[in-house]
């Protein structure tokens, strides 16, 4: 069966280097055609594997699997331009992800614009929601997790997190490991230890999204404009969801995590280092 431990066992084994199907098939203990179904299934439902076949059609084909990474992410000239964007900025100030919105298909997204003081007043029931759909992957994208400690009218962010990995659902996580934010990123991982269970990563790195993707399907961004203080221009703070439901989309931006998550540093590393400084 492929549960989520199976599939954090062929990853991880995956993306220290390339492998052959045989050679995952003797680390899970499987024959060749249960470890060949497993990568399909991963390369079809997460795109963190690739897989490739030499000498194709002769006897000695060989199937070798590959961490996705590896691969270009973008399948179109406007994919590529986001990317290049996304993966060059470092502040929430160097992308709009209106810019991804604007070409989904409409019947594919819907956007919701609140304007209030800070986001534990905006909607937080629409985001859970959003999250307890999960069911094997969660994939984050945030600043400095300060979104685990929002909490109104009986909706806990952190709390659905911790639900979710009872349950077994992989979260990863790309956001900034530094001092200001070191006790979030100590409370995502805190749920390993407390659940027995390693399925909470974090990394660190300085990006500009906003974001969550789910089970590699549907994924919701948040934007957020600040008052200027000019006439005719914002005079409240405004939250942006864009919410979209569109498996290319989500697949592409998958893509883009794993290119972030592949290159960044593990969060437990910073985290030792930051200990010297006290």
């Amino acid at each position: 069966m492929l549960d989520n431990q199976v599939i954090k066992k062929i990853e991880g084994f995956v993306y220290a280097k390339p492998r052959s199907i045989q050679e995952i098939a003797e680390h899970t203990g499987k024959n060749w055609r249960t470890a060949d179904r497993y990568v399909q299934e991963i390369e079809k439902e997460f795109g963190t594997l690739a897989t490739r076949v030499f000498r194709g059609g002769t006897r000695g084909a060989l199937k070798i699997v590959y961490w996705a990474s590896m691969e270009k992410a973008s399948n179109s000239v406007f994919q590529e331009m986001l990317e290049k964007e996304i993966m060059a900025g470092k502040s929430k100030h160097d992308f709009s992800a209106f810019d991804i919105f604007q070409h989904v298909q409409s019947k594919n997204k819907r956007a919701i614009v609140e304007r209030t003081i800070d986001e534990n007043s905006t909607n937080l029931k629409e985001l859970a929601e959003i999250l307890k759909q999960t069911k094997k992957q969660l994939l984050i994208f945030s600043g400095n997790l300060s979104w685990f400690n929002l909490k109104n009218k009986g909706f806990d962010m952190f709390k659905i997190l911790e639900e979710l990995v009872k349950k077994g659902v992989c979260v990863k996580i790309v956001c900034r490991v530094d001092i200001a934010g070191r006790g979030n990123v100590e409370k995502a991982l805190s749920l390993n230890f407390k659940h027995g269970k390693e399925l909470v990563e974090v990394r660190h790195r300085e990006q500009p999204l906003r974001a969550i993707v789910i089970d590699n399907k549907l994924f919701r961004l948040k934007e957020v404009k600040e008052p200027t203080g000019k006439i005719n221009e914002l005079d409240r703070k405004m939250f942006i969801f864009y919410t979209i439901k569109d498996k290319e989309w989500a697949e592409w931006l998958s893509r883009i995590f794993w290119k972030m998550f592949s290159n960044s540093i593990a969060a437990g590393r910073r985290i030792e280092e930051m200990k010297k400084l006290a």
